[in-house]
């Protein structure tokens, strides 16, 4: 808690928090609410529900070779602010599209909606690296999962409360409002130009197409080259077909198995006892971080997490299958804060927005694809059950490719930083 308060009195890392918090509650609720909607109207039809967690995902292979080129040459607020300003109209845009009841015109603007806001958070994580000090990165690292957590706990809690109260027209008010408040705060920051622009000041007219190519070109070799982030990388896809999952599993678990009648209320609950979980791994990860190395915190969270989600498609009870729910999310945060807290401290500032923009796609790429096998295959070919294994499987998967794999990567990559230190030193 004392690394918690510390970290806060940081008013730049405090405004720039918020902003993230609030910018997340404005892509989640909506598109909750949304979802709800369709399942209602279109209750035959669970593809539907696929199809708008897709539209959340897919847009990043439609703008990924620019996000991170854009986050390293152009202004990091300024990117940050429009994309809060910019998502705020498009909200507003899709109120009018639902209303008109064209789907294809609906998906078509959340996929805009989303395209945008994957500017937002390269950006926004460059920031945070320049003005936090290398110390406070797990903390910041902690921090976020902290938010994540709540989203678990609150953020569909939240979603089908507005649906049921104010619909869903109300819920996207909510974002909206959510968006503008974020990029008020994004405003508010004093950031030096160094944090803002680590490769210089450039204009749009600046960014040629050359430039551009060269850009992607050097962060995609700047990953291959460092067999660290290689690594992590092929994680990163695994990780994405889990986001997909989980994206709308404990839903089809609730509606066409365990609950029919009350899949809505229970989904509430069990985002409670999800989100009730992460906050507790968030904790037992925090601690553990500062007496293991992040790494091991890494495996140890995708072994443990992936045996008990495999577990929690055996239950035919929903309070059993709550409890193996709850026991597995505490393992998740040990994956995050270890990644999170891991990854500013390897790359370099410059490089920051590329490796994130190299890194989002790879995820989404494999959630968009998940959800589209999921859309074709459930729930003809796969059974609920098939889905929790297979994703479960992945993450064990990962755990023992990275038992094989990072112990001896870490050790050369701290090597070579203190060979680079020592030079640095001399000269």
């Amino acid at each position: 808690m004392k690394k918690f308060k510390e970290i806060f009195q940081n008013r730049n890392y405090l405004r720039l928090f918020l902003a993230h918090f609030t910018s997340q509650l404005g892509s989640t609720i909506g598109l909750t609410a949304f979802m709800f909607y369709l399942l209602d109207r279109f209750s035959d039809q669970p593809a539907y529900a696929s199809i708008t967690e897709l539209m959340y995902s897919l847009p990043t292979l439609a703008v990924f070779f620019i996000v991170g080129v854009l986050a390293d040459r152009m202004d990091r607020q300024k990117i940050a602010y429009y994309c809060d300003w910019i998502s705020a109209l498009l909200s507003l845009t899709l109120m009018v599209t639902i209303y008109l009841g064209w789907m294809p015109l609906i998906f078509a603007v959340l996929f805009l909606r989303s395209a945008v806001q994957k500017f937002f958070y390269p950006a926004e994580h460059g920031m945070v690296q320049g003005i936090l000090k290398k110390d406070d990165y797990t903390t910041a690292a902690g921090l976020n999962q902290l938010v994540m957590s709540l989203f678990m706990l609150f953020g569909n809690g939240f979603g089908i409360f507005a649906y049921w109260t104010v619909g869903v027209y109300g819920a996207l008010v909510i974002d909206v409002l959510s968006f503008l408040i974020s990029a008020l705060l994004i405003r508010a920051c004093k950031i030096d130009d160094i944090v803002k622009m680590p490769n210089g000041k450039h204009r749009i007219k600046d960014l040629s197409r050359k430039m551009m190519l060269d850009d992607f070109k050097s962060g995609f070799f700047y990953i291959l080259k460092n067999k660290l982030l290689r690594t992590l990388l092929i994680g990163f896809f695994v990780f994405g077909v889990v986001n997909g999952g989980f994206s709308v599993m404990p839903v089809f678990m609730l509606k066409y198995k365990l609950a029919p009648e009350l899949y809505e209320q229970f989904s509430i609950i069990i985002g409670v006892v999800f989100g009730t979980g992460i906050i507790i791994g968030s904790f037992i990860a925090s601690v553990l971080s500062q007496r293991i190395k992040l790494y091991q915190l890494i495996i140890y969270g995708l072994i443990v997490t992936g045996g008990f989600v495999i577990c929690s498609s055996v239950p035919n009870n929903l309070i059993w299958f709550m409890v193996i729910i709850f026991i597995s999310s505490i393992g998740l945060p040990l994956i995050n804060i270890g990644i999170g807290g891991w990854m500013p401290s390897i790359v370099d500032p410059k490089m920051m927005g590329r490796v994130q923009g190299l890194i989002t796609p790879l995820m989404m790429l494999s959630q968009s694809l998940t959800l589209g096998f999921i859309t074709i295959t459930f729930p003809k070919l796969l059974s609920i059950e098939a889905l929790y294994w297979l994703v479960g499987s992945c993450l064990i998967i990962v755990g023992i490719f990275y038992l094989c794999t990072l112990p001896k990567y870490s050790s050369e990559h701290e090597q070579s930083s203190m060979i680079s230190e020592a030079k640095e030193t001399g000269s």
